[in-house]
């Protein structure tokens, strides 16, 4: 699993880490029945936030955007009621092709055993293969993924380009480019055409996000390799990428706001809520609800008078290098085999960082707090957080005192 969205049981609540696990599985499903049992591994998170987004869209319909699957050892062999339709379908095709530029970057980078021609060019195939058929799937449910494929190439020429001084947000657009396009379709397929401009918004910034929190949780691995990363090829100041982090959570809000929902529950809990635990863990500043001006940086140890300068700074201490492609892919078919994917504690089977299952509890969730908990009036069923202000001031218009 890939994405920067990873949420925690304890926050969701029981009703929406139902649902979250139905997109889950059914994103999983879908791609399956569509591409085969290799597809699968492309499942991931940020790409089921389409299917979320559909259904949270569409006027309710009595169950049929549900099925029950059979037993699956990645839920420990137990049957689960599953998302289907066109939501899971666009979730898919779009999984496809950010696998698929996934796998291209890692080659470009010259990752493990993709340094070797021959492998590199298998892995090439692989992609290829995937947009194919992310374009196919994509195409059935009326998205064009040449949207996507054009950003993700546009993206390589970007990055050549871009120096010190060259502006992070010129590094992002095309990201950005994908995911709006990506978001604004849920609209059309959820007959919520009014709501396309809004989602475009929120795709991207999420898109902005995504980039840019991918490369804070690189930098030191990237530093270590001598690979590319944004931050520090374009010399971007920690506070400053902290900033514009912070000024899209915030967008994303405001977009949401102004989009017509069935039922918000999850997707506000996803985007207003686990989106911003996932800033503070990516730039380490504790958990909680982060909005409004960026938290004081915190103070720096003792420089080592004979490490280099810069504005990020290469790590002390090297990382773990992360697994190659197909190292990576025979880490991850053991995982699954095992259930730890969705019911234990792993490693990321190719950036190595520590990972939960969404089946495995979170202990005494430590930094789970934020503003909505102490009620949960988000997880279990409750409507407190719908049109909620906790996007400014953090007043979920709760009456628990939060």
């Amino acid at each position: 699993m890939f994405g920067i969205i990873r949420p925690c049981r304890h926050r969701l609540g029981e009703r929406l880490t139902a649902q979250w696990t139905a997109h889950l599985c059914g994103l999983c499903l879908a791609l399956r029945a569509d591409h085969g049992q290799f597809a699968r591994i492309v499942t991931n998170y940020d790409g089921l936030l389409l299917s979320v987004l559909t259904e949270a869209q569409a006027e309710r319909d009595g169950g049929q955007r549900r099925r029950t699957a059979g037993p699956c050892p990645l839920r420990g062999m137990r049957t689960a009621s599953v998302a289907r339709g066109e939501g899971a379908r666009l979730a898919a095709a779009v999984s496809l092709v950010l696998a698929s530029a996934k796998v291209r970057d890692h080659v470009a980078d010259g990752d493990g055993l993709l340094a070797r021609r021959p492998v590199a060019a298998a892995a090439r195939r692989v992609a290829a293969g995937w947009d194919a058929a992310g374009a196919r799937t994509g195409s059935a449910v009326g998205f064009d993924t040449a949207v996507l494929v054009d950003a993700v190439d546009r993206q390589l020429g970007v990055e050549s380009l871009a120096g010190p001084g060259t502006p992070i947000l010129t590094v992002t657009e095309p990201t950005e480019t994908a995911t709006a396009a990506a978001f604004a379709h849920t609209a059309l397929l959820a007959g919520r055409p009014e709501n396309a401009a809004p989602l475009a918004e929120a795709g991207r910034l999420f898109g902005r996000l995504a980039h840019l929190l991918d490369a804070v949780e690189d930098r030191e691995a990237d530093a270590a390799s001598g690979a590319w990363n944004p931050l520090t090829a374009t010399g971007t100041p920690p506070a400053e990428a902290r900033r514009i982090a912070g000024d899209a959570l915030h967008g994303i809000r405001l977009a949401l706001r102004d989009a017509e929902f069935t039922d918000a529950g999850l997707v506000h809990r996803l985007l207003a809520h686990e989106l911003g635990a996932s800033v503070d863990r990516a730039f380490r500043t504790g958990a909680g609800h982060a909005h409004g001006p960026a938290p004081k940086e915190p103070e720096a140890p003792p420089r080592d008078p004979d490490r280099p300068v810069g504005p990020w700074g290469p790590p002390e201490r090297g990382p773990r290098p992360p697994r190659g492609l197909l190292a990576g892919c025979a880490v991850w078919a053991g995982l699954a085999c095992t259930c730890q994917l969705c019911c234990g504690e792993y490693e990321s089977p190719w950036s190595r960082e520590p990972r939960k299952g969404p089946c495995e509890g979170c202990g005494n969730c430590g930094d789970c707090g934020d503003c909505c908990q102490c009620c949960e009036c988000c997880g279990n069923g409750g409507d407190c957080c719908d049109g909620c202000d906790c996007c400014d001031g953090c007043d979920c218009g709760c009456d628990c005192g939060c």
